[in-house]
């Protein structure tokens, strides 16, 4: 049997703002460290996002390779690029 893994929430389910992270736990040590703490930039983003940016890293930037890969067209990896700056922008703002 699959083991179950718990997906990180990024927004409020009531309100779907965006969720900080109050306490840090260590798992070793059982320190714990409170405060209110934004989600790093990339975890921001969502699963088929960080998927896209490791494959672009693993590509070596090269947008052609991830087309073939991916088997779509140069020009929709390139969009999809683009429209992945643009999210990371709108995040930098907030």
């Amino acid at each position: 049997m699959s083991e179950f893994v718990k997906k990180l929430p990024l927004k409020c389910p009531s309100c779907d703002s965006p969720l900080h992270v109050k306490k840090l736990h260590c798992i070793h040590c059982d320190t714990e460290v409170n405060g209110s703490f934004a989600l790093p930039l990339f975890v921001r983003l969502s699963e088929k996002e960080q998927a896209f940016i490791l494959d672009f890293v693993k590509s070596s930037g090269s947008l052609k390779d991830m087309a073939k890969n991916m088997g779509i067209s140069y020009p929709t990896v390139r969009n999809l690029l683009d429209d992945l700056i643009e999210k990371l922008r709108q995040i930098e703002e907030v």
